[in-house]
């Protein structure tokens, strides 16, 4: 809402928060991009709860043949390395395949899972 007043696309306000692919799709499906300016206040509240209420529903796998770890999640340098809190939301915990580690194919995601979750189960 902060931005109302502007001549700015819906698709350039939204890009400033979430990825460029994913806002260009999601108008495309779900609200036409036009100037913020010309949206009533109605229209911008409906906009928000459909973006807020969006859900993800995968279509299928490659399979297990696959499945290999992949990067990112929560940054390490956000969390107690000895409890795995969040320096930003006190009481709030991330362990396993969330957080930003990543190694060696062979049962090693498992050793941080439980490793993590041992280590964060510790100060919960």
């Amino acid at each position: 809402m902060a931005e109302r007043q502007t001549n700015k696309e819906l698709k350039t306000v939204l890009g400033q928060y979430l990825p460029q692919r994913f806002v260009q799709q999601w108008c495309m499906r779900f609200a036409s991009s036009r100037p913020m300016n010309r949206y009533s206040t109605l229209e911008l509240e409906e906009i928000a709860q459909r973006l807020h209420r969006w859900e993800i529903l995968p279509a299928g796998t490659e399979g297990y043949a696959k499945a290999e770890v992949t990067l990112g999640g929560v940054d390490t340098g956000e969390l107690s390395s000895k409890t795995m809190e969040s320096r930003r939301v006190p009481g709030l915990y991330f362990i396993g395949e969330v957080v930003d580690v990543t190694g060696w194919l062979g049962g090693y995601n498992f050793q941080w899972a439980w490793a993590s979750g041992h280590a964060a189960g510790q100060f919960v």
